[in-house]
């Protein structure tokens, strides 16, 4: 079992040398990737844009990210994945031989196990929930066969092109190996068609959210103190990007994986209060909400007031302070998205019309 791995890495590590080697040139480019498949984009990008558009989509684009990463984080526990930039230097298959020399970026030093990738799980289930979309919608115009034959095989070809990306970039950053962005992919479009037959997501209550979350929260935490009452440390892989970063200040508490498991708990949890919420139901369940000029409307003010609330980070110096800051900051995410900027679009719009009487 150990050789197979053995091989299985070594492998892996050789595609990474043969990538940073090749195309040296494409760093900002891979860089760029791997910032875009970041779960944040789904919340603050996505979310809002395909929300407006189609609520359905927007609540299971939500659905699929939490669930999706939960289901990672829980994989990544099971499994306890090595990351090239770290298992070159703890592996003893090298023997006395020089070790491989991979190259360091600022995205490289994640501090969660590698198996199965969170980018690589998280653009795939993403990404599938919006080509469905998009294939639905399509149908829904009557569109001939061959446009719609043709349609599904320019955006599965987007689908795969952007999963392809995605996965490279990660294993010429040498956060991933090989092995871990496929398996990555394939788990997240299983989450993705299986949440596409849930229906119950639709219209669930607030009470159900708050359970789901508090479920979700606690198994994962009760997971982590069972096996430390065992002596089994599921944070082993925080020490060794510590240890092996090129350096310090490329390890990020935001990596950590309890910094991803509460920005998960608070976007389920925001989302659970918008969509419950009186002010919700005002402004988009109305006459109001099926014009496409307030739809339009909403998403262009989203977008502006998530740019500029992302920009506000949770400070680090407490660790405490930060996972309770990002949940907050997580868990106002689809409130204003879906709530509140509604609300002031709607009620912006009414004085204008009272106006023109």
């Amino acid at each position: 079992m150990d050789a197979g791995m053995d091989l299985l890495h070594s492998s892996g590590v050789e595609l990474v040398q043969y990538l940073q080697l090749n195309y040296r040139d494409s760093q900002s480019w891979f860089t760029f990737i791997s910032i875009a498949a970041d779960l944040r984009n789904t919340f603050f990008v996505f979310f809002p844009i395909w929300f407006h558009l189609c609520e359905a989509v927007g609540i299971k684009l939500i659905w699929v990210a939490v669930i999706g990463d939960w289901l990672n984080l829980i994989f990544k526990w099971f499994l306890f994945g090595h990351r090239p930039y770290w298992w070159v230097h703890e592996t003893k298959l090298y023997g006395n031989s020089s070790l491989p020399t991979l190259q360091q970026f600022p995205l490289t030093c994640e501090t969660g196990p590698g198996s199965p990738s969170g980018h690589a799980m998280g653009s795939a289930g993403v990404w599938y929930v919006m080509v469905t979309a998009f294939l639905t919608f399509g149908l829904q115009k009557k569109t001939t066969f061959p446009s719609s034959r043709c349609l599904h095989i320019v955006l599965w070809t987007v689908f795969c092109m952007i999963q392809v990306c995605v996965c490279t970039s990660r294993v010429f950053l040498a956060a991933h190996f090989p092995h871990q962005v496929f398996t990555g992919v394939l788990s997240g479009m299983v989450v993705a068609e299986v949440f596409g037959r849930i229906n119950a997501i639709y219209n669930a209550s607030f009470k159900r959210y708050l359970q789901i979350t508090l479920f979700l929260f606690s198994f994962a935490l009760g997971f982590y103190l069972l096996l430390k009452v065992l002596g089994i440390d599921l944070l082993w892989s925080l020490e060794k990007a510590q240890r092996w970063c090129a350096r310090a200040e490329w390890v990020h508490i935001n990596t950590t994986p309890f910094a991803g498991l509460v920005r998960n708990m608070g976007a389920l949890f925001g989302l659970g209060l918008a969509l419950n919420s009186p002010i919700y139901a005002e402004s988009c369940k109305g006459k109001r909400g099926q014009q496409f000029s307030f739809r339009i409307s909403c998403i262009v003010a989203s977008l502006i007031v998530l740019h500029v609330f992302d920009s506000v980070k949770p400070p680090t110096q407490s660790e405490f302070l930060f996972y309770f800051l990002s949940f907050c900051k997580s868990a106002t995410v689809p409130l204003a998205a879906a709530a509140f900027v509604p609300f002031c679009v709607s009620q912006l719009l009414n004085r204008q019309d009272t106006k023109k009487l």
